[in-house]
């Protein structure tokens, strides 16, 4: 059986800036990341979005923000 992958997903870092409060497991200081991701099938563009990911800055873990 023959198998392409044809979807892809880029994602570009537009900008980082400090972020209020703390990492809950070192107490590091938390960085935020504007990530603009593009979805894309055979080279077609279907989704483009800008989402803002956090990150401790002492142990690089990926930090996820409740409401």
């Amino acid at each position: 059986m023959w198998l392409v992958y044809v979807c892809d997903e880029e994602e570009k870092e537009l900008g980082r800036q400090q972020a209020p409060g703390a990492c809950p497991y070192c107490g590091g200081k938390v960085q935020a990341v504007d990530v603009e991701s593009q979805r894309k099938l055979c080279f077609l563009p279907l989704c483009f979005k800008i989402k803002r990911k956090y990150f401790c800055t002492l142990c690089s873990r990926r930090l996820v923000l409740y409401y």
